[in-house]
This record gives structure tokens, sequence and C-alpha cells, in this order.
């Protein structure tokens, strides 16, 4: 009676890769397990594509070896699954990261006007003040407001070379690297472009610009969920999004929209949480007073509801308004009220971010397919 050695079967199956992966099937964690008995095999094979042409040629690749390397009589029987978050979202590939940064975080909010380029500005400054490297891309296309925010309206990005390729070097200003598509366009000229086109001057702020290294990434998203939301999650990695929003209910519905278009099946990029902007206002001369002039909660009610986390709450202040206008943040300035609203939100952004790179792999770059993200359609 003929008895195989199943370390000599796993030696065989180390010759053999799979189509599309580089490393060998045993290395690449594809066999998940090998038992013999006798003259029988029985090979656990988890592929991550549910290629039918992929599985065949898998399947056949490793009777075959084993009856030229391990023994000819072998009886040899594969048991194939496709690896479940694969199959359950073939909406998403593997795509390109940007070399050298750590974090992308998108910052979005369903509705416009509830203070989202304000808030990243503050979180991007607050980020530098407490020593990481941070970076500031603009996709606000039709309103972008960065320029102003940091002060540098009138600056342009210089060109520079790297590895023989010409890259924009983004302007920098308190320690942000910023690129926005104000820089290019004159600040009294409308940008009238369709999607396909906005689409296209972004992905050349994201990869034909020398960004260096970034330990954080942060993307001013316009408002709503359209287009450049779509052309955002399709070219980029992202790690988590922060979602703003003002307490009122015609800002919180329009929240919600947008945090479930961020969990989406088709999309399924982490929400890091919520942002309450404009929770209360405090008059300079009655410190202790609050006054919730669009009512009390909302988006830490909504971030309960949604099983997200709240991170934190900004009120209305007239310094944080006049400081985005005047070009300097408000979070710089030191031993303020203001400074220490920004650094606990930062904090627990920061936070977040962490305890999601802890427990969550990283993120892949989304391919939206068609109809993906239409409920109506049945997957």
């Amino acid at each position: 009676m003929m008895k195989l050695d199943r370390k000599e079967i796993l030696k065989a199956l180390e010759t053999i890769t799979i189509a599309g992966e580089g490393k060998n099937m045993v290395e690449s964690g594809a066999v998940a397990n090998v038992v013999t008995f006798g003259d029988e095999v029985v090979v656990d094979l988890v592929l991550h594509t549910p290629a039918m042409h992929i599985k065949k040629r898998a399947e056949d690749d490793i009777k075959k070896t084993i009856h030229e390397l391990v023994s000819p009589e072998a009886k040899v029987k594969v048991n194939t699954k496709v690896e479940a978050a694969v199959a359950e979202n073939p909406n998403q590939i593997k795509g390109k990261a940007i070399p050298g940064i750590k974090n992308i975080i998108a910052v979005a909010s369903g509705k416009g006007g509830v203070g989202k380029s304000t808030v990243t500005a503050n979180l991007a400054v607050t980020l530098a003040k407490m020593g990481f490297s941070v970076g500031i891309l603009d996709a606000d296309i039709y309103g972008p407001s960065m320029p102003i925010m940091f002060d540098v309206e009138n600056e342009k990005p210089i060109s520079v070379v790297i590895d023989g390729k010409s890259k924009m070097k983004p302007v920098e200003s308190y320690e942000v690297k910023i690129l926005s598509i104000g820089f290019f366009t004159a600040p009294s000229q409308a940008v009238i472009w369709r999607g396909p086109m906005a689409s296209k001057a972004l992905n050349q702020m994201i990869f034909d610009a020398d960004w260096g290294e970034l330990d954080f990434m942060l993307i001013d998203l316009p408002p709503g969920t359209g287009d450049i939301h779509l052309s955002i999650v399709q070219s980029l990695p992202i790690t988590g999004v922060v979602v703003v929003s003002t307490p009122q209910a015609v800002a919180l519905a329009d929240a919600k929209k947008g945090v479930s278009m961020f969990m989406s099946e088709a999309i399924n990029v982490p929400v890091l949480g919520i942002i309450e902007n404009m929770a209360y206002f405090t008059p300079e001369e009655l410190p202790e007073n609050k006054y919730y002039l669009f009512g009390k909660e909302g988006a830490k009610n909504l971030a309960a509801d949604l099983d997200v986390p709240f991170l934190g709450e900004i009120p209305i202040v007239q310094s944080i308004r006049e400081a985005g206008d005047y070009g300097r943040p408000a979070a710089m300035q030191t031993a303020s009220a203001v400074e220490n609203v920004f650094d606990e939100v930062t904090r627990n952004v920061v936070q977040e971010t962490v305890k999601r790179n802890e427990n969550l792999p990283a993120s892949e770059v989304v391919k939206i397919t068609t109809m993906a993200g239409c409920s109506a359609v049945k997957k």
C-alpha cells in the first residue's frame, strides 16, 4: 500500500503559481491545507478570483504536478473555495497606492456650506502641529477654497523633475503641502467642466505631483455623492472618510446619504466618523453660554444611529470664520478655546485611523461597475 508524504506534496505545489499572482500557491496562502490518506491526497485551495478558467487551470496544475513529481498513482482531490470577501464584492480591485503616502483621508459632506473645507484646513494644521507630515488635495473642483484658507491665492505650483519625469510641486503653507484647481484658474473664473475633465484634472494633481513622504493626505471633497467622489475612490486607496455635518435635520439627511455612499457594497470605504460643525454658538462676551442655533447634537445622534464613531463638535465661533477668510486657519491660535477644540477632534481622527489600520486590511482602489451602487440591481 503506497503512502503519500504531505511534505513532499507541499514541496511539489511550491512549483506552481496561480495566474495573476506572483508567489507560488503555497507561499501565497492559496493552499489552505493538504491531507493525505494512504494513496489519496486532498488539497484545499482558496482563490481570490471567481474566474472559472483560473480555478480550472489551478486544479489541473495541482493534479498534474502531484502525478509528475510525487506519484503517478496518487488519487488527487482538490476542494476549491473562492474567498467570500472577494466573491461577494466583485466591484473591488487592487489599485495603485501613491508611494510614500501612509494614510489618505477624504473629508466629505452630503451638503454644501457645512464647513467641510474649514474643518479640513484646521485638521491639516493641527496634524502638522502634532508632528505629522501633511498634504491637502483640494478636490472641490467647482469651489476650491484651500488657496484662500492658506493665504496662497496667488501662488503657482512649480514644476520639478523627479526620476526624469516632470512633476508638480505642491504649494506649501504652514507646513502643509497643498494642490488645488484654484492654483490653475483665475480667482474670478468659473470652472465650467463636465465630469470626465474634472476627474482628469484631479488625477493629474494626485499622480503627477511630487507629494514626497506624507503621514496624512486629506482630500477636501465637493459636497454630495457624484462624479468626483467616484473618481477619487476609483483612483486612490482611501484609508477612511470623515463626514462633516451641521446638527439640523436638512444637513443630517444629506450627511446620512454621504455616509451610506461610502458604506455601500460597491464602494466600501471605512467611515472614520462624523464631525458636528457649527454645533452651538458662544458669544465672546458670554463664554459660558451655548446657543444651539441649528438644533442640539443632531450629528452625534446620527453617528449613534449609523453606528459610526462621533469625532467631536466644533462651535460656531467668529474667529474660525475670520481666520479662514484671512488665510491663517484658526487652529493655529495658540492657547485658545478653538485650538483645544480642533486638537480634540484631530486626536479622535488619528485614533480612529490607527484603530482602522489595526483592524482592517489596507483599502483598495474601488472598481465601479456600471450598475454598482444602484440598489435596484440584484447582484
